[in-house]
């Protein structure tokens, strides 16, 4: 019975209240898309991240290191670290690596890497990858704030089309007016209901990229620390 008043009710709008339906409906379409895509985005970042650290932990040959880095595709700090190695260490195709000299690392193996170099490197890394963390962001954020406007562009119509009614019946009783302003709502809920889980999942998404991003920063300072310390270990014993 609810399903049938509904369709009723939407059926009985006029076209400019179904056209503003349509919008608001094609909308939530998409923002729930892209909530649904963004939580398994996370998800897997959060899970590829841990697998990682874990390798990063028990794992000293580089080079092995280097290829369980590029398994964890869909781990931030993972990406962040091939950069890093890309920059400081020159990885032939078999995935051994070597001292590089364009970023600053000098075949002594006492010498320190290019700290200049490296801080833009990293912050370049770990940029890159807050943005391929925001993609799609901005779908939600678009739809939380003219949805409702949106919406209230339809009621305000469908006001004017119910005034413009009365006037011509020349009536302004309870009956004449509630069926016409009733149908105007309609557009208003339907655009809150569009706007309010964009704008929930907007700012929980947020607070996920913020975390991601601390959690990438920690890492990375453990990754430099550590990797100029295998490195030094690497070319004292001739591996570099």
């Amino acid at each position: 019975m609810f399903q049938s008043g509904v369709m009723g009710l939407v059926g009985s709008l006029g076209a400019v209240s179904k056209i503003v339906l349509l919008l608001l409906f094609v909308a939530s379409i998409l923002s729930w898309g892209v909530i649904f895509y963004k939580w398994r985005t996370f998800k897997a970042a959060d899970r590829e991240d841990q697998r990682f650290f874990s390798a990063f932990t028990k794992i000293r040959d580089l080079d092995e290191l280097y290829r369980q880095s590029k398994r964890a595709d869909g781990s931030p700090s993972a990406r962040v670290f091939q950069g890093i190695m890309d920059r400081v260490l020159t990885v032939s195709g078999d995935g051994t690596v070597s001292a590089s000299q364009s970023a600053g690392v000098s075949k002594d193996p006492v010498a320190a890497i290019d700290h200049q170099y490296m801080d833009k490197t990293v912050a370049y890394l770990v940029q890159n990858q807050v943005s391929h963390l925001e993609s799609y962001l901005p779908v939600l954020a678009t739809t939380g704030n003219i949805t409702p406007f949106i919406g209230l562009l339809g009621t305000v119509l469908g006001i004017i089309d119910s005034f413009r009614e009365i006037g011509t019946q020349g009536t302004a009783s309870i009956a004449a007016v509630a069926p016409g302003v009733s149908e105007a709502l309609v557009a208003t809920a339907a655009g809150l209901f569009t706007a309010i889980p964009a704008v929930i999942f907007y700012n929980y998404y947020l607070t996920r990229i913020r975390k991601t991003v601390f959690r990438i920063e920690s890492f990375t300072v453990e990754a430099m620390r550590s990797l100029q310390t295998r490195m030094k270990q690497a070319a004292v014993g001739g591996q570099l």
